[in-house]
């Protein structure tokens, strides 16, 4: 089998005397690394060997990336599923009889909920709260509330909090009840 070289010069792409020069200068590349090598020098390289370098190098901060976003992923759905687990031991049950509709918003978007009229007193007083368990609501106590918050806020709805009154406004005398029902 021919080496390159050879079949170069047989195709007439190379001449001799470019061949030669070529090889020479090859060996002497060689026997300087060589004797640097030895003498504990550092080793002259081409630019291939810095952009294997560089491309090892690339290679490595993308990997970092990566892991990074993953690590953020795992921990995002250990979070999830670490408040789906609090919600899970702290519901409070809601009966199957319960005919009190509590109208609340959602992703700007209003939801019903059939609640007692005792857990509707709770709600509007601020003693319970709702949490969002994937496409379900389900009534958790306050302070339950609280320590989801702290991890995850878009997942605990509570009922509004009075807002500020204004002053010319003639009607600030009379209040409209939280469980005003239509």
């Amino acid at each position: 089998m021919a080496s390159l070289a050879d079949q170069l010069l047989n195709m007439g792409v190379v001449d001799k005397k470019k061949a030669k020069k070529s090889k020479h200068q090859k060996r002497q590349a060689d026997n300087k690394n060589r004797k640097a090598v030895k003498s504990g020098k550092e080793v002259k390289t081409d630019g291939m060997q810095q952009q294997l370098d560089q491309a090892a190098r690339e290679k490595q901060e993308r990997d970092l990336e990566l892991n990074k976003q993953r690590d953020a992923a795992l921990a995002g759905k250990a979070l999830v599923a670490e408040v789906g687990q609090i919600v899970q031991q702290h519901t409070i049950e809601i009966p199957k009889d319960a005919e009190v509709a509590y109208n609340f918003t959602h992703i700007s978007k209003v939801k019903k909920l059939y609640i007692t009229a005792e857990q509707q007193k709770d709600l509007t007083q601020g003693y319970l709260a709702i949490a969002v368990i994937g496409e379900q609501y389900a009534l958790i106590p306050d302070k339950i509330a609280e320590r989801i918050e702290s991890r995850l806020p878009e997942l605990v709805i509570r009922s509004q909090v009075e807002q500020e009154t204004d002053e010319n406004d003639p009607y600030a005398d009379y209040q409209i009840p939280d469980d005003l029902m239509w």
